[in-house]
């Protein structure tokens, strides 16, 4: 099984995480609660995104640089990773990579099995929010296109 990985993320946001370091927030916000923005199974609370639209993390100078997911999105729609890690991965023939502040949030992921679910992200354009069902935890991915 591959969890994580370590190297350089090529989308937006690596000014913002190159920079000083910031202390990061807690999520945990109930005993038994992940340590990352996770969502909570009643009432569809997003826990932790609540940076709004000017959040500098989540910066692209090229918003939909590689175009905009043709599958399908929301919680009916669950895909299977079949390989890569955070800076590169897969499913379906699509490819993605993780935003750089948020890469400490998919440490646990197993890069070639977990299912994760595609949300639009209504707040920070050019990204999408991947959940990771078997964590309760997700994090803004980029799509990069089908190649």
């Amino acid at each position: 099984m591959q969890r994580g990985n370590s190297g350089g993320g090529r989308s937006g946001g690596d000014q913002a995480h190159a920079g000083g370091e910031q202390a990061r927030p807690s999520y945990r916000d109930q005993q038994g609660h992940p340590e990352a923005p996770h969502v909570h199974a009643n009432g569809d609370q997003w826990v932790g995104h609540d940076g709004g639209r000017n959040d500098a993390r989540y910066h692209q100078d090229h918003v939909w640089e590689h175009g905009h997911f043709g599958g399908e999105i929301g919680r009916n729609h669950i895909y299977r990773l079949e390989g890569g890690g955070r800076d590169h991965f897969r499913f379906g023939g699509f490819f993605w990579d993780v935003a750089p502040y948020d890469y400490d949030y998919t440490s646990d992921w197993l890069w070639d099995s977990d299912d994760i679910v595609i949300y639009d992200d209504p707040d920070h354009p050019g990204w999408y929010l991947a959940y990771n069902p078997r964590l309760g935890t997700y994090a803004h991915v980029q799509y990069l296109g089908d190649q």
